[in-house]
């Protein structure tokens, strides 16, 4: 993989490899993630993308300066409705502890769950109004708490990890393929308060220029120490020219494309980092006593339980964790590009994409869900360079007026699809397991 993602960037550019390495980089977390569930414990959850982005949303609330006019506005009515919801939880909880089960406690939680969803509504319009009446092309939300934006990575798995918490405690008793479509519409219950609750988020209107943990191109392209790097690196190609003008201008045209070049490698050491550590922790987990236990209760449940463990603990525990890893993946992947899009959270990028990549690199293996990370997605993003580079190949004794040239350039963007099927349809013939089954071992 590493070759291959080398030899983009030598027949293509720099640029265009690293941000590949780097959206592979984040896929593997969001692949161990789901392998955490899946390899380890059985769990099926096509709910990824409610959870990825959720740690878009932590960068966002996390980096993102307080809007003070939008608090004065109708902070004070937001405020209020959380301590609503808290008052509702509490009571709910007073409810179920306190009272046996029977039609009057079902009727009374009812009850207090429609009276809460009523007074929230009636107390939170107006201030939802005026917060969003606030600049709205600039602002029109509460805006956040103007931290640096890694501390999001951390919020992000905290936010995840708190709606899987949620969906568990609701959806785990059911059967595997009833779960895999109640988080699958879970997740697109979150996606859609994301978009439309502008006082949030912004909504579809999206946020941009998101803080970075890295320098910024145009400040690097300024400075001393960076332009001398560049010329250092660049000393032998820039000899070769003998006019100053045109050594100048050379120079300046690789301090601007060295500067990308830069700030993608500080966010490939950044996201080595995490990936590094996540694999050091998932491997101890995968072969402890408790990663044993987690596989036992995959493979037989009835025998786990009769041997004294609890199922439905242990599956609420992995459930929470493989989610926080994808939510820290969310905000990764925000963090990177510098703004938050909830109309681009769909279930094709963000969940089934992330499945393929699993079952591909071989399920219950963290290297293999690494590998199928980045396999996957550098098919994904450059099948129809390749598609485009093979067409024009096979069809150079074609002129550029032939139908079938002009239909096969034309359906290049779709050849992505086509490949991706294939080579899961290969996958699941010859290497039903993944290209790295998973290995047991007693250590």
């Amino acid at each position: 993989m590493m070759g291959l993602i080398v030899l983009v960037g030598i027949f293509q550019s720099w640029n265009v490899a690293l941000s590949i390495f780097n959206l592979c980089l984040i896929s593997a977390v969001m692949t161990m993630g789901a392998n955490v569930q899946w390899g380890y414990a059985g769990l099926i959850n096509f709910g990824l993308m409610g959870y990825a982005a959720l740690g878009g949303l932590a960068a966002v609330l996390i980096s993102v300066d307080p809007v003070q006019e939008a608090w004065r506005a109708g902070g004070f009515d937001i405020l209020m409705c959380l301590w609503l919801i808290i008052v509702m939880i509490l009571a709910i909880r007073f409810i179920l502890k306190n009272f046996a089960k029977s039609n009057f406690r079902t009727y009374g939680i009812a009850a207090i769950i429609i009276a809460g969803i009523i007074i929230i509504r009636v107390t939170a319009e107006p201030g939802i109004e005026a917060i969003e009446a606030v600049n709205p092309a600039k602002t029109g939300f509460l805006g956040g708490f103007g931290l640096p934006i890694m501390f999001s990575w951390i919020v992000g798995a905290f936010f995840a990890g708190g709606l899987a918490f949620v969906v568990g405690k609701v959806a785990l008793g059911l059967r595997a393929d009833y779960l895999a479509i109640a988080t699958l519409l879970i997740s697109e219950i979150v996606i859609a308060i994301i978009k439309h609750e502008d006082w949030l988020s912004r909504g579809v209107k999206n946020v941009i220029g998101l803080d970075r943990p890295v320098p910024y191109e145009v400040n690097l392209q300024t400075t001393d120490w960076f332009i001398n790097l560049v010329a250092k690196f660049n000393s032998s190609k820039l000899e070769l020219i003998s006019n100053v003008a045109d050594k100048q201008a050379a120079l300046n045209q690789l301090v601007i494309e060295g500067s990308s070049v830069f700030v993608k490698l500080c966010y490939s050491g950044l996201f080595l980092i995490v990936v590094i550590a996540l694999l050091i922790v998932t491997q101890k987990a995968l072969y402890s006593p408790w990663g044993r236990m987690m596989r036992a209760i995959r493979d037989n449940e009835e025998a786990a339980n009769a041997m004294g463990k609890n199922v439905v603990k242990q599956h609420l525990l992995i459930f929470i964790l493989g989610s926080a890893i994808v939510g820290i993946a969310g905000a990764m992947l925000v963090t990177q590009d510098g703004l938050f899009t909830p109309g681009s959270y769909r279930p094709m990028r963000y969940t089934f994409l992330i499945w393929v990549m699993v079952i591909v690199g071989g399920s219950g293996n963290n290297f293999g869900a690494i590998l199928g990370g980045f396999a996957v997605w550098f098919l994904w993003i450059e099948a129809a360079p390749i598609a485009l580079f093979l067409i024009n190949l096979f069809t150079s004794g074609m002129s550029d007026t032939h139908a079938l040239k002009i239909h096969l350039i034309e359906s290049v963007p779709y050849f992505r699809y086509l490949m991706m099927g294939l080579g899961l349809l290969l996958i699941m013939r010859y290497r039903p397991k993944g290209i790295l089954p998973e290995k047991i071992e007693i250590k």
